[in-house]
This record gives structure tokens, C-alpha cells and sequence, in this order.
């Protein structure tokens, strides 16, 4: 199946509603339909997803979400731990771990973070039901298309209003992904993006604190939640959730700010999965910041500036990406994450921007605080500066000037990683995985984790996976 047909008709008559549409195509879609290039796009975002969630399984955010949630014991592993329990807390605790450290990969169409809400919700779904590997990558891939084609629908102006893409659009990805890996047939998935459309919830207003990551563990748990609901005959309006005037589009949009025909002409031809792709992350922190960190420390290999020489930093992203990372005096580490100043001045600084730059108060430092002042942000759309045209907005630019006069710069479209196009070589693709696991994993099962996961899709049985990470797992 390749493309949605836009012309489905009910039994009775009657054309359906894009809930519908969606549902016929993700109960449709098998296996068998995938190409070799969703199929590597696939293994390339579940593996980094694995990793990043081993590297914020004992972060405070899941910690404390999964203490709220009580002790429920079940069969489902929250990785990082030597704990099982239920598949609906599972969810809500890994997917909060996955998106920790802001490490997670993104996507540009989405304007968010694609995997985390969809492998939070299917690896305890794919536990519970013996579920093997070629299923789960399957109900990634139909997950990755929904909420990446709705959001093409209704961004970038539901990414301006304030939403949080992952979160809002990641429930029906989830939910999505969930219905097809329990088998729904075509109307009972489209009740569960129906239900879904209820669950759908996160606003920016909360970056930079705990809450950011409980978005994605929120998320994949309401999206595995309301597949079940649905399985279960639970009802909802999938005829006209979207589409009413007090319906997702109108409501979270608002009339005359979303295109449903253009999702639509677009479906699967190609998938999002492959153009424009995954976006794997090199820094754990908001990938807004990353061109601008990719331009400071293409200045610090070349000439490595001395803090105390620097009389001004200019930096220039566009105003989408400035609106949320212009905080000029970060507060807390997490608050860190989303400052393009404190980013910049980390990479100028250290030539590195890596974990242990979010910890410990490393944003408090002197050296740091000093710079910081010197620091000044605009968004080049409103500037013309750079020569960046005003419709790319991942481009980014660092100049320096020294006290001595001398000014250093550089610049880039769109950092590495970025787009399916311009990807992270797969060494350090897998680098990254083992840096990550090494913060949980013991060092001599990493290998061995690392090829089961590379080749996810041919492994029989997912439970087998997570019984050799349990085993794996060092004590906390």
C-alpha cells in the first residue's frame, strides 16, 4: 500500500472522515509492504531511540514520574531498571526516560521528536502479546507516518501556536502504532485516533523542566491506552474528530491553518520515515540550538578562542527556533538544554557539548556566566543576515569578535544529522547507542545488544530482547 485513498466510503454511503481514512491504511499496511530504505530508517530510529532512553533511564524526570505512579508490578521491563510493570506505566516511565536529555531524534515535517512516543508505547505492547521484531517495526513505521503526515497537515502554525508536536501529535502516532501491532482491524483503529484526539496535549510554555519528557511518557501511554480502549469496544466519533468545528483541527489549529488534502496527496509517496527523515541528534540538548552549536564549534576547531579574548558572540537561527531557545541566563541544567547562548558558549569554551555539559551545574560556572553576557541572539529571517533564505529554518550562524578586532565565523544550513539526506554516519550512530548504554548496560553484553537491536526486525520474539537487556543491566 503506498499511498491513502482519498475517495473511502462507509457501508453506508457515506465518505469518511480522516480518522477513518488514517485507520484503513495503518490496519492495511504489512511487513511486506516496506521497501529496504524504511526498513534502515526504521532500525536507525529505534536503535537510537533504545540508546538515548538507557542514557535517561535514572534521570530525575522518570524516577520521580515512575514513584507517582506506585509499585504495579507486571511483565514489562522500564529499561535502565531491573523493574517490570504494567504495560500503561511502562510507557509512561520509558517514554519520559527517552526524552530526558532532549537526545532523541526529530523530524522536520513533525517540527518534534518521532520515535520516542512510538517505541515508549510498543515495547511493553510488544512484551505483553510475544510480539516479534518484523510486527514492531511495523507498527513503528505506520506510527512514524501518522503523526508525521498529520503534522503536515497542521504545522508549522500548530508548532508556533505553542504546541508541542511530539506530545500532541505523537498521542495519534502511538495510538496509531498500538492498533496495529494488537491487530485492529480498519474501524476499531480509526476509534482509537478518535479517542486519541482527546488525549492529545503538551504546550512549550513547559520546556525546560521535567515536564517537557512527562509530554512523551504522557503521550505513549495515552496512545497504547486508547488502542486498547478501542479494542475493547470502547466508543468515539471517528467520522468527524477532526474534521467538526469542535474537532482537533478547529480547536488545536483553528479554521484556515491546516491542509488535510496535502497530508494526504503526500501519504507514504514518500514516507516521512525516508524524506525527509530522521534527524539523529550529535548533542543532548533542544535541536533548535544544533546549528548554532555545529557553527561554534566548527570556530573552536579551527582557531580555539580563549573566553577571556572574546569581546562579543553574535548568533543568528531562525525566529521558529529562537521563539523557545532564547534564555539568555539559564537556571536550572535542563533549562540549559534550551539555551542557545549557554550552548554556544559551552562549545566555544570546550569544543564539546556532550552529557556531562547538562550536569552538575556546569551552566553556573564563572567562565561561563562571564560569557554569557557577551552573548547576543536574533533570528535571521528577521535580520537577513547570513544569506539564509527566510523558509530554512535549521540553519545557523556564529560570529566572534575577539578584543583585538579579529572576527571568526561560520555557519551552517542545517547541521549534520539533520535530514535522511545529510545523515550521521552510522559509526557514530552507533557510537552514540554505546556511550548511552554504557550509563546502564554492563560493558560486555553492549555488543551483543547492539547487533539483537540493528536487526530488530528479524529477531523472533521481543521479549527475548528484553530479557538479555534485564540481564544486562547494571544495579542502581
Amino acid at each position: 500500500m503506498n499511498a491513502v485513498d482519498k475517495e473511502v466510503t462507509l457501508a453506508t454511503g457515506a465518505q469518511a472522515g480522516f480518522a477513518q481514512i488514517i485507520g484503513a491504511w495503518v490496519a492495511g499496511l504489512n511487513y511486506a509492504d516496506l521497501s529496504p530504505e524504511v526498513l534502515h530508517w526504521a532500525r536507525v530510529g529505534i536503535i537510537d531511540t533504545f540508546g538515548v532512553t538507557f542514557a535517561g533511564a535514572r534521570e530525575d524526570a522518570p524516577r520521580l514520574a515512575a514513584r507517582a505512579l506506585g509499585d504495579n508490578a507486571g511483565p514489562c521491563l522500564v529499561l535502565g531498571t531491573q523493574r517490570r510493570t504494567t504495560a500503561l506505566d511502562a510507557a509512561l516511565i520509558n517514554g519520559t526516560a527517552s526524552h530526558a536529555l532532549d537526545f532523541d531524534d526529530c523530524n522536520n515535517t513533525m517540527g518534534g521528536h518521532p520515535s520516542v512516543p512510538l517505541l515508549a508505547a510498543l515495547l511493553p505492547l510488544a512484551e505483553e502479546l510475544n510480539s516479534s521484531g518484523a510486527d514492531l517495526v511495523t507498527a513503528y513505521v505506520a506510527g512514524f507516518e501518522v503523526e508525521t503526515k498529520i503534522a503536515m497537515a497542521v504545522n508549522f502554525h500548530h508548532y508556533t501556536k505553542g504546541w508541542h508536536p511530539t506530545s500532541t501529535l505523537g498521542t495519534f502516532g502511538a495510538a496509531a502504532a498500538a492498533a496495529r501491532l494488537m491487530g485492529l482491524d480498519a474501524a476499531a483503529t480509526a476509534v482509537a485516533l478518535a479517542i486519541a484526539a482527546s488525549f492529545a496535549s503538551g504546550i512549550k510554555a513547559n520546556f525546560g523542566t521535567m515536564t517537557k519528557p512527562l509530554h512523551i511518557g504522557h503521550c505513549a501511554r495515552n496512545g497504547l491506552y486508547a488502542a486498547r480502549l478501542a479494542s475493547l469496544g470502547f466508543t468515539a466519533n471517528p467520522e468527524s474528530v477532526f474534521e467538526h468545528k469542535q474537532g482537533f483541527l478547529d480547536v488545536f489549529n483553528g479554521p484556515g491553518t491546516y491542509d488535510v488534502a496535502r497530508a494526504l496527496a503526500a501519504w507514504a509517496a514518500p514516507y516521512d520515515i525516508v524524506t525527509p527523515g530522521i534527524a539523529i541528534k550529535q548533542y543532548p540538548c533542544c535541536g533548535s540550538t544544533h546549528p548554532a552549536v555545529d557553527s561554534a564549534l566548527a570556530i573552536y576547531r579551527e582557531h580555539q578562542p580563549r573566553g577571556e579574548d572574546i569581546e562579543r558572540i553574535e548568533l543568528r537561527t531562525h525566529s521558529r527556533r529562537l521563539q523557545h531557545t532564547n534564555r539568555p541566563a539559564p537556571n536550572s541544567s535542563l533549562d540549559a538544554k534550551f539555551s542557545v547562548q549557554y550552548v554556544v558558549t559551552r562549545a566555544l569554551l570546550s569544543g564539546h557539548v556532550g552529557v556531562s555539559d547538562f550536569e552538575d551545574g556546569t551552566y553556573d560556572e564563572p567562565a561561563v556566566r562571564a560569557l554569557l553576557t557577551r552573548v547576543h541572539a536574533a533570528a535571521y529571517n528577521e535580520t537577513g543576515d547570513g544569506g539564509f533564505s527566510a523558509d530554512n529554518h535549521f540553519g545557523g550562524l556564529v560570529r566572534v569578535t575577539l578584543k583585538d578586532g579579529t572576527v571568526l565565523a561560520a555557519q551552517v544550513d542545517q547541521p549534520l544529522g539533520r535530514t535522511s539526506a545529510n545523515a550521521l554516519p552510522e559509526a557514530m550512530l552507533h557510537r552514540k547507542f554505546e556511550l548511552c548504554a554504557l550509563k546502564v548496560l554492563q560493558p560486555d553484553a553492549i555488543a551483543v545488544i547492539t547487533e539483537d537491536i540493528s536487526h530488530i526486525d528479524s529477531l523472533p520474539s521481543i521479549r527475548a530482547l528484553t530479557a538479555r537487556i534485564a540481564a544486562a543491566t547494571l544495579a542502581s
